[in-house]
């Protein structure tokens, strides 16, 4: 599953790419410098395994990952190929998910592709290019269709006509597909046409390094938070707060070193993983956990995946040769204090291939082939 970073040029979306995985995608202080993407894999911080590790005195450790990909800048007209649009396009439709990445920084020295800093505006022009593609890829599609009602498949076709109809004219009136109300059937549908404006949508305020402490009242922040709050009424659209050039300057320092650096500009810690972990769970993934003395391990699935499907993720032959799952919450192992105990507790449980994994299970599958 992969999240691309999209934004304006020079909105510091290439610094946070590399800050987040550690793969420099040559960031630079004039616009375009990011002419392809890059993709690079994050791990999902999971304490719970750490504390596993612990438990079991593990001789390794794997977290759950993800992908993230930054993609070429953004600008007005790029649905009509201006800029990098061409790019720009062809690699978002690609991605499960999109993270926004706002400017929220001042410096002279770093130009703005359109003079000056207003993020309310700059959240504006990326709204609109993407949904501006979705238009137009739309109203093709219809088109399309409308040649097909004529044949055989007449039925069907009009019916996917009226959904794509009443998917036009919300875009008509500027509100992304995910804003729009849909039957499950027709979400289902939906899904298949890899519209931009349907895809799950993550909004980052990055701010300079100075303002990182108290960014949650910065007043670019507040601006991007009552766009969305304007724009999008009743709904609850956080904003995450990162300093690329922050998180920059803390790759390669150790524990100490970090905590040092983030005390000296008043601040306490990272915030990319817990975008990381929003970004994970927006794609509606979680991790169930294996753990034993030779490995503790996330793995990752979608929500809702049944037992013997989740098996499958291990190997195939657990899939095809289930007999049943042991399962005992992270949270209770905890309190017990081992498997064992939860054994002689009972209250480690034994599921069958119809059950839901549910986030924090750990889980020991019984099969045979």
């Amino acid at each position: 599953m992969q999240l691309g970073l999209v934004g304006l040029p020079n909105c510091g979306k290439s610094t946070l790419f590399g800050a987040l995985t550690g793969v420099k995608s040559g960031s630079a202080a004039h616009a375009f410098s990011t002419t392809d993407k890059s993709v690079g894999i994050v791990a999902v911080a999971d304490e719970r395994l750490v504390e596993l590790q612990k438990m079991y005195d593990a001789k390794k450790l794997v977290n759950t990952t993800i992908e993230f990909v930054d993609i070429p800048s953004l600008v007005k007209g790029s649905g009509d190929g201006a800029g990098l649009g061409n790019k720009f396009l062809s690699h978002i439709r690609e991605v499960d998910g999109i993270v926004q990445v706002v400017r929220c920084f001042e410096d002279e020295n770093v130009m703005h592709v359109d003079g000056d800093l207003d993020p309310a505006r700059d959240m504006e022009t990326i709204d609109l290019e993407l949904i501006f593609a979705d238009m137009e890829q739309v109203a093709k599609r219809i088109e399309k269709v409308k040649k097909e009602a004529k044949s055989a498949k007449g039925a069907a076709a009009k019916d996917e006509i009226a959904l794509l109809e009443r998917v036009l004219a919300g875009l008509e009136d500027e509100k992304p597909v995910w804003s729009l109300p849909f039957t499950p059937d027709e979400a289902a549908a939906l899904a298949h046409y890899g519209l931009l404006t349907f895809k799950t949508m993550i909004y980052v305020a990055n701010v300079g390094e100075d303002d990182y402490a108290g960014a949650d009242s910065h007043p670019h922040v507040l601006a991007m938070k009552k766009y969305l709050a304007n724009k999008y009424p009743g709904e609850e659209r956080e904003v995450f707060v990162v300093s690329a050039q922050m998180e920059e300057e803390l790759i390669g320092m150790d524990e100490e070193e970090k905590t040092e650096f983030l005390a000296m500009i008043g601040a306490t810690k990272s915030a990319t993983p817990k975008l990381t972990n929003a970004a994970y769970s927006s794609l509606g993934l979680m991790s169930f956990l294996t753990a034993g003395p030779k490995e503790v391990r996330g793995w990752t699935i979608k929500k809702g995946t049944p037992a013997k499907k989740a098996g499958g993720k291990i190997h195939s032959d657990i899939e095809r040769g289930f007999i049943r799952a042991e399962v005992v919450n992270f949270d209770v192992l905890m309190e017990k204090g081992s498997y064992n105990a939860c054994k002689d507790a009972g209250v480690l449980r034994l599921e069958g291939k119809d059950y839901i994994i549910q986030e924090g299970d750990i889980v020991e599958f019984r099969f045979n082939v």
